[in-house]
């Protein structure tokens, strides 16, 4: 019982905070008699209808196979990339000064062009969302690669050490903590991104199920609903890479 009191503090803090914000939240409604803004029973009873009807969960897929196809796309390209700049200083000087005036441009600056590219569809998000990934990935893994320490990597070399065997055997996974903060940064941002790509291209998506709501009679409890949704599952994406983190392979090279 004494090992499970942290736990279940932990759990009921923010539930308490949760049930606090929702009780503020009808409050204000209900007092200030607001004929726009829903209650949160209001936001609950939209979205149980479009789970039951099954719109809810097809927006849901959308969001996330757009998120995971272009999530993937910057996971096989950064990681190699990072690993080859890490590796080679030539190679590091030639594109790190691009990668780094490139990755403080927001994504979203870039909606305009890849319209004007691809046009309207699901592939401007999925490009939107490798842009945002791929940059972090590169450039962490590049750190990861840099701060190994180098006589570990002499003394290998001394020894004879095939460099596939000293790639795979010692600089992945050396790297590997550093390259899992990449992820976790890139997936936060990809989710961010995505959903503000779909407000203004496709005709399908989380993002794209906001617009139409606020068009469809100011629907506004779907409006905040979606967003609730939203905010949910990248709270969940967060807790996946979290976890990921916490694998012994993954964390070694903190200790405890």
């Amino acid at each position: 019982m004494t090992n499970n009191q942290p736990r279940l503090r932990n759990t009921a803090l923010p539930v308490a905070l949760i049930a606090a914000l929702l009780a503020l939240w009808w409050a204000a409604v209900t007092y200030s008699h607001s004929l726009i803004f829903p209650t949160p029973w209001q936001v609950c009873e939209g979205m149980f209808a479009l789970a039951r009807d099954g719109i809810l969960w097809v927006h849901i897929g959308t969001s996330l196979l757009r998120v995971a196809t272009g999530f993937l796309c910057a996971v096989l390209i950064g990681v190699p990339m990072g690993l080859w700049m890490g590796r080679v200083d030539l190679v590091y000087r030639t594109f790190n000064p691009i990668f780094q005036m490139l990755r403080p441009i927001s994504p979203i600056a870039w909606i305009p062009v890849t319209i004007l590219w691809f046009g309207v569809g699901d592939f401007p998000p999925v490009f939107l969302i490798f842009i945002a990934s791929v940059f972090p990935l590169i450039l962490q893994t590049a750190s990861g690669v840099h701060a190994i320490e180098k006589r570990y990597l002499r003394a290998a070399e001394n020894f004879g050490v095939p460099r596939s065997v000293l790639l795979r055997q010692v600089i992945v996974p050396a790297v590997l903590p550093e390259v899992v903060v990449g992820m976790r940064v890139g997936l936060g941002v990809a989710w961010l991104v995505v959903v503000a790509a779909e407000m203004i291209a496709p005709v399908s998506g989380l993002g794209y199920m906001i617009i139409d709501a606020r068009n469809a009679g100011s629907r506004y409890d779907l409006v905040i609903g979606v967003m609730i949704i939203i905010g949910i599952i990248g709270l969940l994406l967060d807790t996946l890479m979290r976890k990921l983190e916490g694998l012994q392979s993954v964390r070694w090279r903190y200790g405890r």
